[in-house]
């Protein structure tokens, strides 16, 4: 028996949950597909499965197992269409993204790249949360702002502004600051981030917001800013039709800070996967330069 045999059955009887199940994914026989699972058994010395005539499930050690056969499978896989004449991208690609960024922009390109890759599955998680690419054993993340992590590489593959801004009824009740201070005499919306950075010069500022609205949707501080509830600074592909419409005004636009850059990042050894350069490249042909809407007297190197 050598390294590899009855791993591809293993996780398929795992998947399935019937050993016919998992015969059938795999075009075997349910024979073979017994035996392979037994012989793992007798190797690891360990139960795997807790067996019953309708169904199968995982033990704790099969459980553990299975994590360790899911990504063996993944790799050895990346590793054939590495060597292949195409390089055709197969396997499963993971990647994470951003809830808002993903939903507008990430997920169309990704849905076309896996349309042309018939070989190739794709798990993509929508978070605002920071995933641990290794840990986790993700292929790819969609991240913005400073590269802090050294066990990743990173490409840029776009960037964003940050505006901020209030409704003009807020603004006939409230003046409009004009110092980076006085934005403390404000009600603030805060969404995500806890942090609203400005630019005096080359200086980069930073300014802590106070208020009684807090939300972890940028969708739902827009509509607190729509409302006319205060000041908020979110991404420009938020508010930028806002403004074009004129239902919320820039304020503190000579104090903007320079935009944010989007990343690619994946562990070092990743880059050479087909699937995951392949990907990157897409991301950095499809994606806008700036993730927004260019408006009258504004441009991406504002």
């Amino acid at each position: 028996m050598s390294s590899w045999d009855g791993l591809d059955e293993f996780v398929a009887v795992a998947h399935a949950g019937t050993f016919v199940g998992g015969a059938r994914s795999l075009k075997l026989s349910t024979s073979h597909m017994s035996r392979a699972v037994a012989l793992i058994e007798k190797k690891l010395a360990t139960t795997l499965f807790h067996r019953t005539t309708r169904s199968v499930r995982l033990t704790d050690t099969g459980r553990v197992f299975l994590e360790h056969c899911e990504r063996l499978i993944r790799e050895r896989n990346e590793a054939v269409a590495q060597i292949s004449a195409e390089g055709e991208p197969q396997g499963e690609l993971r990647l994470t993204c951003s809830t808002a960024m993903g939903e507008r922009y990430v997920v169309p390109i990704v849905r076309r790249f896996v349309e042309n890759f018939p070989k190739l599955s794709v798990s993509l998680e929508l978070t605002n949360r920071v995933v641990d690419l290794i840990q986790e054993d993700v292929d790819i993340a969609i991240r913005t702002g400073k590269m802090s992590d050294s066990r990743l590489i990173g490409q840029k593959v776009a960037s964003r502004a940050f505006f901020t801004c209030a409704s003009p009824s807020y603004l006939e009740k409230n003046k409009a600051p004009e110092s980076i201070e006085e934005l403390s005499q404000h009600q603030c919306l805060l969404s995500t981030a806890t942090s609203w950075y400005f630019r005096i010069g080359e200086k980069e500022v930073v300014f802590r917001p106070k208020g009684r609205w807090h939300c972890n949707s940028g969708a739902g501080t827009l509509d607190a800013a729509l409302a006319g509830m205060g000041l908020c600074q979110l991404p420009e592909f938020y508010v930028l039709p806002q403004i074009s419409a004129g239902k919320l005004v820039e304020v503190l636009a000579e104090y903007r800070a320079a935009r944010e850059p989007i990343w690619a990042v994946y562990p070092q050894r990743r880059h050479l996967m087909s699937k995951v350069s392949r990907l990157v490249t897409r991301l950095r042909t499809e994606l806008p330069p700036a993730l927004g809407y260019v408006l009258e007297g504004h441009s991406p190197e504002d």
